[in-house]
């Protein structure tokens, strides 16, 4: 099968939707597919392939991290898109090259899928003032109805998803199609003792300490403050508990200096925007992922972290509840003094039982590897071709 797949960022951008449509893709070509990945390029002139990827010129949008915004319409991408001769587009991201997408399929007459990554009524303070918020929200509903509207199937890691159509009005099942993760490039066994000690000692992480990690953006949705007044609560001035803190964003200096304010910026690590193949040491040397956001729709930073044997220390999200396996994989807490419980409990375990508790978890994340996720977006895009068959006939 030849599958175009259509998102705003890709590689070397780091993001969610990147690390979803990079495991996608070596799945499906891992499985003898043919895979086109359609991408905006703020350093592209011109449009041309590389390496699977067609690079779109795009404008360079300051306000969303430097990602590039390409314009809808082009003929020369509709050339090399129709040379490539896909049997299904699917669209990852709603904007230039998302509409792109959604058009082409129109014009070659083939099946469209379209899958939500991200509950956009939440994110709306990126890009529009405060107080025109309540103004945008029906515009962005109406524009996401139509978009639904327009797939043959739509997908989402999350029953959040569901949730965010039916307030657009959109009428649609969502197929829920779960995230999955690099099982092996996040293996902590890849590391040497030595290795993991130079990533301790550059981060300022004491070997002994009590570690644990949030990857994400640094942005007010992912609640990383609300970590932090937890942090501060229970555990200020015990040097034996450590949070490291993995990226960047328009709120990383706000955080920074409220850590200071809460009197925890020792205890605290910051390490700004990292290299993702850099990431998988960072987890190596912590003891647990933890995070107080309740926007993800299913993180794949947390899937990272448990495939490096981190149990996910994670506030109660109904929508959620059921991506991990609860006293396993995954802690849940509902109260912040179910978060210091939790906390402890892991501070309290022997290292044996740390060792177990890391190979359990990696053990039960069997399952999320590249190849699942593609066997089951391939389901979607069978059935995506045969009802546009009968369409069609």
């Amino acid at each position: 099968m030849r599958i175009a797949i259509f998102a705003e960022t890709y590689v070397p951008f780091i993001n969610g939707v990147v690390t979803h449509v990079k495991v996608l893709r070596d799945g499906l070509t891992r499985l003898g597919h043919e895979v086109l990945i359609v991408t905006a390029d703020p350093e592209a002139k011109k449009h041309y392939i590389k390496d699977g990827v067609l690079h779109c010129p795009a404008h360079t949008m300051k306000r969303l991290y430097g990602f590039g915004m390409a314009s809808p319409v082009s003929r020369k991408r509709m050339q090399l898109l129709e040379a490539f001769q896909p049997d299904v587009l699917h669209v990852q991201q709603e904007f230039g090259i998302g509409l792109f997408g959604v058009e082409a399929a129109k014009k070659l007459h083939k099946p469209l899928v379209y899958t939500l990554h991200t509950m956009y009524d939440e994110y709306l303070f990126y890009v529009v003032p405060k107080p025109l918020i309540p103004l945008a929200k029906p515009i962005a509903y109406k524009y996401f109805r139509w978009l639904a509207g327009r797939a043959t199937y739509v997908t989402s890691p999350s029953a959040k998803a569901q949730e965010f159509f039916d307030r657009c009005k959109a009428h649609r099942k969502v197929r829920l199609v779960p995230n999955s993760v690099e099982i092996e490039a996040f293996n902590p066994a890849q590391f040497s003792e030595a290795e993991l000690d130079q990533v301790r000692a550059e981060l300022g992480i004491p070997k002994d300490a009590v570690t644990g990690i949030f990857v994400g953006r640094m942005g007010k949705e992912k609640s990383v403050d609300v970590l932090l007044g937890y942090w501060a609560r229970f555990f200020r001035g015990d040097a034996a508990k450590r949070l490291l803190i993995v990226g960047d964003g328009p709120e990383l200096e706000n955080l920074e200096d409220e850590a200071k304010r809460l009197g925890i910026h020792s205890q605290v690590t910051f390490t700004g925007s990292v290299e993702h193949t850099h990431i998988a040491k960072y987890y190596a040397v912590c003891d647990f992922y933890v995070t107080a956001s309740l926007s993800e729709m299913m993180s794949i930073s947390m899937l990272e972290g448990a495939a490096s044997g981190l149990p996910v220390v994670q506030r109660y999200d109904e929508k959620n509840a059921n991506h991990y396996q609860e006293g396993l994989n995954s802690f849940t807490y509902k109260t912040e003094e179910q978060f210091e419980e939790i906390i402890r409990r892991m501070a309290e375990a022997t290292e044996e039982e740390k060792h177990a508790r890391k190979e359990a978890v990696r053990q039960s994340m069997k399952e999320k590897g590249e190849t699942q996720l593609a066997k089951c977006l391939l389901k979607v895009y069978h059935a995506a071709i045969h009802k546009n068959n009968q369409a069609e006939a």
